[in-house]
């Protein structure tokens, strides 16, 4: 198992963003959590370091954690080709998609239990009596009976699922089930993604959050902002001051470079910009989104261009499939006229390092006039909090985590069928068309995440969590 090196961040730091007594209230906190969490290791085992909004989010639980004075660790588990495919599989069936229509027998069940097993034996030799560890999402919860036998509280953190309980996903759920059931506890971001056959008490409820002050979401200049986008490749222009801060505060220099698959001139500064930034994966629906915009006659009707941003693919080690609907999407790009290929960038962010790739997420948001969340499912949909959090109004569709956090003609627009491509289309016009109700969304959304999906929120819930289990 590989550890992720990850700088502790002071939570005063964070406090200088919240409300008075929010700031307070998470001081305290993180002065409780140097007590409660004395001589004892919090460890986070997951799949990928990066590639998608749970590393982002373990990344930054990990370092508000420990530069509270905790120790708190996150290691990736050690895998194997075939491994991924089984829990992408499962990752498919929990949203109710067939995804490649596998199946999920002996097969698949011995390659999940052989890598998971392997790793819960190495990882058993690092940990202290009284420590906890948190296991991230399915491709980690195989390694809960091993834990358990050891003598630790478990927690599992599954952030996918849906509401409605179908035949495919309850397969799904059969397989994990084993595994599951050894956890002492399990959170989940909605209560209807928690399993039928899950008691209640052994469950509970946190919502995902976004750190204000990562990269990916610190305030900029718009200056800056089309100095990171010239620094990436994104636009042409000058790109002098490009940069972000980071973790320590200090003043980074941005020198990562994106790939851009487009045609034509360079976009003027006060062109209209749609994007969508997500992975590369079938149920984000960044094909229908391009479709959708083309066929709504969106460019004619604003004179805008559309950005369908996701990461490069082979940094996204847990999604075999990712690779192939970016060449899907690239082909259907390269189907259109010359006209509408002028209109359309496909742009993949380089993983290599994830601050640079963050901040330029960061600037794209913020260059945005709309930003656009058209999944199919969604188990939260971070993305939609980022943009929120930049004061964009955004048109989402109503799945999952995605109805907790936008406000249907408050905060953004939210369709209620995510293949209604027509729908789409109008909501992105309409959005465009008026700028003054574009404002009044983004403020609105602004305000939503700033009362409801912070850090200091989803940190104090998981202090509460951690009491229940006995620690401190």
């Amino acid at each position: 198992m590989r550890e992720v090196t990850v700088l502790p961040a002071s939570p005063e730091r964070l406090s200088r963003v919240l409300l008075p007594e929010r700031a307070e209230k998470f001081l305290a906190l993180a002065g409780l959590a140097k007590v409660l969490l004395a001589d004892r290791t919090i460890w986070n085992i997951s799949s990928t370091a990066g590639g998608g909004g749970v590393a982002e989010m373990l990344g930054r639980f990990v370092r508000y954690v420990r530069g509270a004075g905790a120790d708190c660790r996150w290691h990736v588990l050690e895998t194997k080709p075939e491994f991924f495919i089984v829990t992408k599989r499962l990752h498919n069936n929990l949203h109710d998609d067939a995804g490649d229509e596998g199946p999920l027998g002996d097969h698949e069940r011995a390659v999940y239990q052989e890598v998971t097993e392997r790793n819960g034996d190495a990882f058993v030799g690092l940990v202290e009596d009284g420590d906890v560890v948190i296991l991230h999402d399915p491709q980690a919860v195989g390694l809960a009976r091993r834990l358990r036998e050891r003598g630790l509280p478990v927690v599992w953190r599954c952030h996918v699922g849906v509401d409605q309980h179908t035949e495919i996903t309850e397969r799904a759920w059969a397989f994990l089930r084993p595994w599951v059931e050894q956890a002492h506890i399990a959170v989940f971001s909605r209560a209807a993604y928690a399993p039928t056959w899950m008691d209640a008490g052994r469950m509970s409820v946190i919502a995902p959050a976004i750190d204000p002050l990562s990269p990916k979401n610190q305030p900029l200049d718009d200056d800056v902002v089309l100095a990171n986008l010239a620094a990436a490749g994104v636009r042409v222009g000058d790109h002098a001051g490009a940069g972000f801060l980071d973790a320590n505060d200090e003043w980074r220099s941005l020198d990562c470079r994106v790939e851009v698959v487009r045609e034509g001139g360079p976009l003027a500064a006060d062109e209209p910009v749609l994007v969508q930034v997500s992975r590369w994966d079938r149920l984000k629906d960044m094909g229908g989104v391009m479709r959708g915009f083309l066929e709504g006659g969106v460019h004619q009707a604003t004179g805008a261009h559309l950005w369908l941003v996701g990461p490069e693919v082979s940094g996204v080690t847990d999604d075999p499939e990712g690779k192939q609907v970016l060449h899907e999407c690239v082909a259907a790009w390269r189907a259109l006229s010359a006209a509408e290929r002028a209109t359309v960038s496909l742009i993949t962010v380089p993983m290599t390092d994830l601050d640079q790739n963050a901040a330029i997420v960061n600037a794209i948001q913020r260059r945005a006039d709309v930003v656009v969340q058209k999944s199919r499912k969604e188990g939260f949909g971070l993305t939609v909090s980022e943009a929120m959090w930049k004061s964009r109004a955004v048109i989402a569709s109503a799945v999952g985590g995605i109805l907790d956090q936008v406000r249907d003609g408050k905060d953004g627009v939210l369709l209620e069928d995510p293949t209604d491509l027509g729908a789409f289309g109008q909501a992105a016009r309409g959005l465009l068309e008026d700028p003054a109700q574009r404002d009044r969304m983004g403020q609105s959304a602004h305000e939503r995440v700033r009362d409801n999906f912070l850090a200091d929120r989803d940190l104090g819930q998981w202090m509460q969590l951690l009491e229940l289990l006995g620690v401190g």
